[in-house]
């Protein structure tokens, strides 16, 4: 079973269980659920390397808006977006909720993004997601590749290639 770090209350890391489960060809998807502004969304557990408290930034100069900067995180320099900027919602406030998850990349390495809140793990069924199709001009949607229904609940699937991309 894979582990992820995370860092509990006392602001230490600790391993947990992604609980990925044996399955037969992806029939049940693990996603972790996180909260921007009102909004839920989901990023695929599999592309996920660590989730980390709010810390300090260094900014970078001449960048993008929604590049914040980098982070040292054990020794590795991680570039850290902010996910609200580039998916064109207002800007950050950071509470004490607020997270760093690590991404991991296909092909840059890893990638930190600023959420809200990490609010828990779900498992989806393939039958309780639904693909969307993108309308070119909407840049909002073209960050989400589907909707996953979770009890009376909906949360937005986040594209990780879409978000890792410099082009959006």
């Amino acid at each position: 079973m894979d582990q992820i770090a995370v860092l509990n209350s006392d602001g230490k890391n600790e391993l947990r269980n992604s609980a990925k489960k044996n399955v037969i060809a992806g029939t049940l998807l693990q996603y972790i659920v996180i909260k921007m502004g009102e909004e839920q969304y989901g990023i695929d557990i599999r592309y996920v390397d660590n989730i980390v408290r709010m810390q300090n930034i260094t900014r970078v100069p001449k960048v993008q808006a929604y590049l914040k900067g980098v982070i040292n995180l054990r020794g590795e320099v991680i570039p850290v977006v902010s996910l609200r900027l580039k998916m064109g919602l207002p800007a950050d406030e950071y509470t004490k909720n607020t997270r760093i998850i690590i991404l991991k990349t296909e092909t840059a390495g890893n990638l930190g993004i600023i959420v809200d809140e990490v609010r828990e793990v779900v498992t989806l069924g393939e039958d309780s997601i639904e693909k969307m199709t993108h309308e070119p001009k909407d840049s909002k949607t073209s960050f989400v590749n589907g909707i996953g229904k979770n009890g009376g609940e909906l949360i937005s699937l986040l594209d990780r290639n879409a978000i890792t991309l410099e082009t959006n």
